[in-house]
């Protein structure tokens, strides 16, 4: 499998309570993802993320950009019940 890629879509600002409104993530959050090397951390992360965009609300975006994203780089990922795998 490829690498993970980040769930960073490129936008970048952190206006929603110091999380970015593209992905949800904090500052502190990108540079952990940037940390992680293994692909079973990533795809955790990525779960986290997503459960986290749950309950945020506003980020239903988020998904497809991604997906472009992966699709861009040629990586496929699986998301199956609320999982990436």
């Amino acid at each position: 499998m490829a690498k993970v890629p980040s769930p960073c879509i490129d936008v970048c600002k952190f206006k929603r309570a110091g999380h970015c409104i593209g992905c949800s993530m904090t500052k502190a959050q990108k540079s952990l993802f940037k940390e992680l090397k293994k692909d079973k951390h990533r795809l955790a992360f990525l779960d986290m993320l997503r459960g986290q965009q749950a309950a945020m609300g506003k980020y239903s975006h988020w998904t497809v950009a991604y997906q472009k994203k992966l699709k861009k780089k040629k990586i496929k990922l699986v998301w199956d019940s609320d999982k990436v795998a």
